[in-house]
């Protein structure tokens, strides 16, 4: 959804969205967009973005908590002339942005940073050259600059001149992590007629410029249906593996997206699993510890911990590095928090080692403000003996406002004492 609302505010005309998300990070990203120059419309269900291009109407941008939104939308954000201060709140503000501090000087861009906090004061604008990135550090870093050099690349200056210009453009990328996020980008500045790189196996992405110079886009339409989220999904996945049976429709097996992998995850722990043509149905089995590299697909960490608890046997989890700088240092987040449900994990160099095949027992939890973390700990407590309370449960709010109510739909017993989630 927040890719797709980028790519509808750089392609002129209008874009209709069908299945248009509402969760936090949705929301912050609707804002960005109308504060950029879009206009929203909602109707019917469905989202119609009108767009000139990048147009800011104001001097501040918020991006909430969402990751996503402050490394993709910044370098849109630096696409105008115009000096933009970005913010954000909650765990954002103590994520790292040296990014930004580093390379866009390279870009032509003014920045000033808080040392390398939010928040962040922008001019642009921005200019494609040749640049060499650490793709180690997020992919969503990646995200931004491929969206705004297609923008910039396909948009008359009126100081062009071709014949200083380079046909090509490249951005090289080093130890790219979590290539699943990036393809998904590729495929939505697709589906939108951007500008699309060429893919040199994620090492280099290569813009070639309209053969006519730079061009200025063409009005047009768009329709796009946004795909239902396998991250969300991974959590009613594993929730029917340990306390099913459920049946899960609308997931596209054919998606882009990095954590379908939780299928895998799945038949390797030996679930109750079939994939239908009606939808995947999962139910309860007798499951065993597995082997999962989570390194290009982080998000899953925590409902693979909810699953591995619920396995016999040591379940080792690599990819432990990516945990750092999320909405929570998730590596210890989860330790902490189901070691009180009674589940042992340790955590030895980039490996996590989860204990399984204990009794559950319910405990007061606490999300640590992270959405993944409530989500996780209320899938375990479907398995747990007693009650589970969870602390500041509504940061599910961020990605997966219904999943409550979805739980309870399922036939959990689900309520709100006082602000705290029971499960």
């Amino acid at each position: 959804m927040q890719r797709a609302l980028a790519a509808s505010l750089l392609t002129k005309g209008a874009t209709i969205i069908s299945n248009p998300g509402y969760s936090n990070d949705d929301k912050a990203a609707t804002e960005i967009i109308k504060n950029l120059g879009a206009e929203i419309l909602i109707s019917n269900g469905k989202m119609t973005v009108k767009s000139d291009g990048v147009v800011p109407v104001t001097d501040t941008i918020n991006c909430g908590e969402s990751g996503l939104s402050i490394r993709m939308f910044t370098p849109i954000v630096a696409l105008s002339d115009k000096e933009i201060t970005i913010e954000g709140k909650g765990s954002l503000l103590n994520r790292p942005m040296e990014f930004f501090d580093v390379f866009f000087p390279r870009l032509g861009v003014k920045v000033k940073s808080n040392n390398g906090r939010l928040p962040l004061k922008i001019k642009g604008p921005l200019q494609p050259k040749y640049i060499e990135v650490d793709g180690s550090l997020s992919s969503q870093f990646i995200t931004g600059l491929l969206m705004s050099y297609a923008y910039s690349l396909n948009t008359v200056k009126e100081d062009f001149n071709e014949k200083d210009a380079d046909p090509v453009v490249v951005i090289k990328v080093n130890e790219l992590k979590s290539k699943p996020y990036v393809d998904l980008t590729l495929d939505v500045m697709k589906r939108f007629g951007m500008n699309v790189p060429e893919n040199r196996n994620y090492e280099e992405f290569i813009f070639t410029k309209p053969s006519s110079g730079f061009s200025q886009q063409v009005s047009k339409e768009i329709e796009f249906t946004v795909e239902s989220d396998w991250s969300g999904a991974a959590f009613l996945l594993v929730a029917g593996a340990v306390a099913g049976p459920i049946t899960v429709r609308g997931l596209d097996l054919t998606s882009p997206q990095g954590d379908k992998k939780i299928i895998d995850a799945l038949m390797e722990a030996n679930a109750g699993l079939a994939v239908e043509a009606k939808g995947i149905k999962v139910r309860p089995a007798k499951m065993t510890s597995f082997e999962f590299d989570a390194t290009e697909c982080p998000d899953l960490f925590p409902p693979l911990v909810a699953l591995a608890s619920c396995c016999k046997g040591v379940t080792k989890i690599k990819g432990v590095h990516r945990l750092a700088n999320k909405e929570s240092d998730r590596a210890a987040a989860l330790k902490e928090e189901f070691g009180k449900m009674g589940v042992s994990i340790d955590l030895t160099g980039d490996e996590m080692l989860v204990h399984g095949n204990v009794q559950l027992k319910g405990a007061q939890v606490h999300s640590h403000h992270d959405h993944r973390i409530a989500m996780a700990t209320a899938v375990a407590a479907l398995k747990a003996d007693g009650d589970t309370v969870i602390e500041n449960a509504e940061s599910i709010n961020k990605s997966y406002p219904d999943f409550f109510w979805h739980l309870k739909k399922l036939g959990a017993d689900v309520s709100l004492p006082g602000r705290k989630f029971k499960v």
